[in-house]
């Protein structure tokens, strides 16, 4: 039986390779033309030390010198000896271009457009033979017609047979302009998948913070956990600028009727609104949510959410478990458009 391993690279970029019974992830990536960092090959040197962020494997054998009974209790591993016993997603310590590989590039064909509301809009893709994807991750979009690109996360679970995107209509955009006037089968193309905001083994509680069309991943992620089951509570805290902004309403309570510990509010935090909950996301965190700090973080929004955010787990003495953010510009421009950590 083959295994799908997910290497995320420093850079962000994201190939997945397929292992064949008892090869080992360095073996897999070779035969592949990926070269990860590697030398002696015998769990000897440590050089292909890596970090397992979900699925389970057989360690090998190496020696303490190339990897602690420390090193290996808290997920790292050494990619000469590793073989998974299930799907990995594995972080390797290198630049994408250091192991002589890139992103992948996919043509694909616009399936349509909708209006969700004044200021937002979403769109469907073909799903290309081949791609895959971590829940969370996005892609580089080519804007027909031009020469520049714009980022998009995912709001489709990795399953699904189409790909589907969430954009801010702005006015004057690039993207979203061109997405006013597309029409079905218009050709389209992307590369990727990128990013190392992505949903890990969930262990513990989850707290979902969201801003705006940073609604998208989370999105994607909850499509991932109705597939797989999850045990463990889901809270998500949405925060939008004006009424308008608030989508994906029925995306979300589909959700919640599908996961038994899943539930979120939603938050406005223009004053004129009429929502029953306005102001930050901050304010509408119930402190059980945080788990005393056993618990995961996940928040994707603009810059000043995620400072003010980790502003405030300081100013509250809370240390998360794990603390995972994305921050992305308006425009999603694919030049600097989206931070990850």
């Amino acid at each position: 039986m083959t295994h799908s391993i997910a290497l995320n690279f420093e850079d962000g970029v994201t190939r997945f390779v397929e292992a064949r019974p008892g090869e080992t992830i360095a073996d897999a990536s070779y035969r592949l033309g990926i070269n990860i960092p590697l030398d002696c090959r015998d769990g000897a040197c440590g050089t292909c030390k890596c970090r397992v962020e979900s699925g389970s494997f057989d360690g090998g054998s190496y020696i303490e010198d190339a990897l602690t009974d420390e090193e290996a209790a808290s997920g790292l591993a050494l990619a000469c000896q590793a073989r998974p016993k299930t799907d990995l997603v594995v972080a390797i310590p290198a630049a994408s271009t250091a192991c002589k590989t890139r992103p992948q590039s996919f043509p694909t064909v616009l399936r349509g457009v909708e209006r969700l509301s004044d200021t937002s809009l979403a769109f469907t893709l073909d799903r290309p033979v081949g791609l895959a994807f971590l829940p969370g991750q996005y892609v580089n979009l080519g804007v027909p017609g031009t020469e520049q690109r714009r980022s998009y996360s995912f709001s489709s679970a990795p399953g699904a047979d189409t790909l589907s995107f969430l954009v801010r209509d702005i006015p004057g955009g690039l993207m979203s302009g061109w997405l006013r006037a597309a029409e079905a089968g218009m050709a389209m193309e992307f590369t990727g998948p990128s990013g190392s905001f992505y949903l890990r083994d969930v262990t513990r509680p989850v707290l979902f913070l969201a801003g705006g069309t940073g609604l998208a991943p989370f999105l994607s992620m909850l499509g991932r956990l109705a597939e797989a089951g999850c045990a463990q509570p889901l809270r998500l805290v949405y925060g939008v600028t004006n009424d308008a902004d608030l989508v994906g309403l029925e995306e979300l309570e589909a959700y919640a009727a599908r996961l038994p510990d899943f539930s979120f509010v939603t938050i406005v935090a223009a004053e004129g609104s009429a929502h029953p909950r306005k102001g930050y996301v901050t304010a509408h965190v119930e402190p059980a949510w945080l788990n005393g700090g056993d618990v995961d973080v996940y928040l994707c929004g603009p810059p000043p959410m995620v400072e003010a955010v980790r502003s405030w787990l300081g100013a509250n003495g809370v240390t998360p478990a794990a603390f995972h953010f994305e921050k992305f510009s308006p425009s999603g421009n694919a030049n600097g458009g989206k931070l990850a950590a």
